[in-house]
């Protein structure tokens, strides 16, 4: 971690935080000031499908990137004035697709020196503030601490800590003065609050090295201090969503809790929150210390939505004060792409669309992924094959049986017939996982599919069976259900949850309960991401930090042909009392 990132600290260090905006609107005894943000976009520049190597398009007909968001960001400074605007961004910025992987492992920008698209990008629109997601932290903190100098924004995220000082690692906060012809300056404090599940998602990049604290408990330390500088307007920017519920144990805290600082800190005006990938336009909680009303918004994922937020102040007893304010969420699919942008990112884009364009190998045949969720399907047999041969190849001296773990991350992953390319790959393997082995007993391994199978809704024999009513109960997501190659299993969707799993064999026999095995599975489930049984505990025998999606491009490439009948296996399919579903 660079030195230059450090907070400051003490109450005069923190007052160079303190940012000067142009003079704001002409003085009177009450002003408007409007923040703008987004979330989540996940290195979406332009409106463009890098799996489909085509214009992005969803059934529901939204727009994508940065190019999009400008465009609104110049409407609203346009008509609201830009010197009575602010624009920020609540976190996962640095990840999510080929031109973000390019940057960090084909190009890396730690080693070419180049600006980073996102820094570009961001640069160019001006953000005023950015707050770290837990995605920040997949690449690394070489690679994040790079981005953050190249950021002309401050990268905020008060509660990512030093693991042995305590000390906050990046700053906790900035303030904005927009200065009031003929009268006093409104000051607007942001504060930024990242994940505290970067600690198991990105276990083997922070550990030992930082720490994640609480939400509240972080916000109940800061916004005093940002108030005690002045400000007038207080704005927290999480990378949290606002239910209150977390995806791991309780060992840590609560991952999605915007709306649980809304509720307990005082002195809060609003909170900008990401994480959750959901549009919340406008949503007001009620601060249990003080009775007031503070706002929530959140603007969906990728630039699809920017949120508007307006503070109306009045003057009162000599300094301003929050009198009323609003939000909204507006649909980046209203406006065309900024060329300013597109022709900035142009480089970058087209170096990238060459990649992914790569062919690395030809298909035998067509595979699909749609009905990877419920059937046994070769194109993610593709996946357990590379990952049981990585692991065999690393551990030429081991006697236990392989096994290997994979999800359907997306259902509209495709390998064509003939040519397939670097896109075709990454398109399957969405995620910048790593490959790890562990040791595992049969009984371990029966719990731990027993857990994933809670994926199925309860479905009765002879009742119909509606594929798009059969998976993610309880709302699980498809990346959370996990199949299991190197064994034989039924799943039993008639019996409740705990009770699913029958057949469970190894080389036609029954698995003993005490029979161990090497078990091939991702940094993202090895850590406690889904909260799966035995594995954050489990020895772990092999940890290269092999990237999954590469090793797929190389096995691909290394074979020239990807053939289904090489490594096709029916192991597994979803039963009701021993009749097979399908």
């Amino acid at each position: 971690m660079q030195t230059k990132n450090l907070a400051l600290t003490g109450a005069a260090a923190l007052c160079a935080l303190v940012l000067v905006a142009p003079p704001a609107q002409a003085g009177a005894a009450s002003v408007t000031v409007t923040v703008m943000g987004t979330s989540d976009l996940h290195s979406n520049v332009l409106n463009w499908d890098y799996f489909k190597d085509a214009a992005y398009a969803d059934s529901a007909g939204n727009s994508v990137g940065l190019a999009k968001v400008s465009s609104l960001v110049n409407q609203i400074r346009a008509e609201r004035g830009a010197d009575r605007t602010l624009l920020f961004d609540s976190g996962d910025t640095i990840q999510g697709t080929p031109l973000a992987y390019y940057y960090a492992k084909v190009e890396p920008i730690t080693q070419t020196g180049q600006i980073h698209p996102m820094a570009k990008a961001m640069n160019a629109i001006g953000y005023d503030a950015v707050t770290l997601g837990n995605h920040e932290f997949n690449y690394g903190l070489p690679l994040l601490a790079t981005w953050i100098k190249q950021m002309r924004a401050p990268v905020l995220g008060a509660n990512a800590v030093y693991d042995r000082t305590g000390l906050p690692a990046y700053k906790p906060f900035v303030i904005k003065t927009m200065k009031v012809n003929g009268d006093k300056p409104v000051k607007v404090g942001v504060l930024g609050l990242t994940n505290p599940g970067v600690a198991i998602w990105d276990k083997a990049n922070v550990e030992g090295r930082l720490r994640f604290t609480d939400l509240v408990e972080s916000a109940k330390k800061w916004v005093p201090v940002i108030r005690g500088l002045g400000a007038d307007v207080v704005v927290v920017t999480a990378h949290a969503g606002d239910s209150g519920l977390s995806s791991y144990g309780g060992d840590l805290p609560v991952e999605n809790a915007s709306a649980m600082v809304a509720e307990q800190v005082p002195g809060i005006d609003a909170v900008l929150f990401g994480h959750a990938h959901n549009d919340v336009p406008q949503r007001f909680v009620t601060n249990k210390v003080t009775g007031q009303q503070v706002l929530l918004t959140e603007p969906g994922r990728w630039g699809q939505r920017l949120s508007r937020l307006d503070f109306q102040l009045t003057k009162q007893h000599g300094r301003w004060v929050v009198t009323g304010k609003s939000a909204a969420t507006i649909n980046t699919n209203t406006v065309q792409e900024d060329p300013k942008i597109v022709q900035l990112l142009k480089p970058q884009h087209d170096t990238t669309v060459g990649y992914v364009n790569k062919v690395v190998a030809k298909s035998a045949q067509a595979l699909s992924a749609a009905e990877s969720p419920y059937k046994d399907t070769p194109i993610l047999d593709y996946i357990q094959q590379v990952q049981v041969e990585t692991v065999k190849q690393a551990l030429p001296d081991n006697t236990l049986p392989v096994l290997s773990i994979a999800a359907p991350f997306s259902r509209s992953a495709v390998f064509p017939a003939g040519d397939i390319r670097v896109r075709d790959v990454a398109g399957l393997y969405v995620y910048d996982n790593t490959l790890l082995a562990v040791k595992l007993t049969g009984a371990q391994i029966k719990d731990y599919l027993e857990y994933s199978a809670k994926y199925f809704n309860q479905l009765a024999p002879g009742d119909p069976v509606d594929v798009t009513k059969l998976t993610n109960a309880g709302n699980t997501p498809d990346y959370n259900y996990d199949q299991l190659s190197g064994v034989s299993y039924d799943i039993d969707i008639s019996k409740p949850v705990g009770q699913r799993i029958a057949n469970l064999s190894y080389d036609g026999a029954p698995v003993p309960a005490g029979k161990e095995f090497v078990v091939a599975i991702n940094n993202y489930r090895q850590s406690g991401g889904g909260g799966f049984p035995h594995v954050t505990g489990a020895p772990v025998l092999y940890n290269a930090q092999v990237e999954i999606r590469q090793a797929l491009i190389e096995y691909a490439t290394a074979k020239g042909t990807i053939d289904p009948s090489g490594f096709a296996v029916q192991n597994w399919k979803l039963t009701r009392d021993g009749v097979p579903v399908f």
